[in-house]
């Protein structure tokens, strides 16, 4: 009876991978050792809660794009270090619960955390929240290095999805340690085919990404 049921377990993995559209992978069955934290697919984000079309704690990218994160990956291993991916794919339902929330302007539940000293109402004029996201293409990442010896991120000087002009590429109001640690991860990212977005030092699209004009919208599971 124990194998009937491992077997129809296998089947169902085996058939969700499939379901993935053409040009997709998992992130994890080309380089299983990047670390994931999807924080949209938990309460750990701006919003404070789970966001809609996120279903499971995996990650899902353009399949070149999961290729050159491997690339990303095996030359940051060799110096003990890893990736870790905050998110990924994400579908356009997602992006609309964005908007929905940021109309909500007294829902400000994650502002100390996460936009401080951010009137909630100029999130879109900002550039913070859009109707439109390139995650929603497929080859664009959120992600951060983790060193291996410690188990710790390293400091970028501010936290992932931080809304603040800390969180600019180009901040000069950092540390030593935290500039050498934002130039590692750019040059590395940029080495493997990965261009940056001057307003958040984790957020990375692949070049000649393969859906430029394309905004999916299956879940994330």
């Amino acid at each position: 009876m124990k194998w009937i049921l491992c077997f129809f377990l296998l089947a169902s993995l085996a058939i969700q991978s499939q379901n993935l559209p053409k040009g997709f992978s998992y992130i994890k069955d080309l380089s299983p050792t990047i670390q994931n934290e999807l924080r949209y697919c938990h309460d750990n984000n701006f919003m404070g809660v789970p966001v809609n079309g996120y279903e499971e704690n995996v990650l899902i990218a353009t399949t070149p794009t999961a290729k050159a994160l491997k690339k990303v990956q095996d030359e940051l291993i060799k110096q003990q270090l890893s990736l870790k991916i905050y998110d990924a794919y994400r579908p356009q339902t997602a992006v609309n619960h964005f908007v929905k929330w940021a109309r909500i302007i007294n829902d400000t539940l994650m502002k100390q955390q996460y936009y401080p000293e951010v009137n909630k109402r100029h999130l879109f004029k900002l550039g913070y929240i859009s109707s439109k996201s390139g995650h929603s293409r497929g080859s664009t990442v959120d992600l951060t290095i983790v060193n291996l010896k410690t188990g710790k991120e390293l400091d970028m000087g501010s936290p992932y999805d931080f809304f603040g002009i800390s969180s600019h590429v180009t901040y000069e109001n950092l540390t030593k340690q935290q500039k050498k640690n934002r130039k590692l991860l750019q040059e590395v990212m940029r080495k493997h085919g990965f261009r940056p977005y001057s307003k958040e030092w984790w957020h990375f699209t692949l070049k000649g990404e393969p859906f430029p004009k394309t905004f999916f919208d299956f879940p994330v599971k």
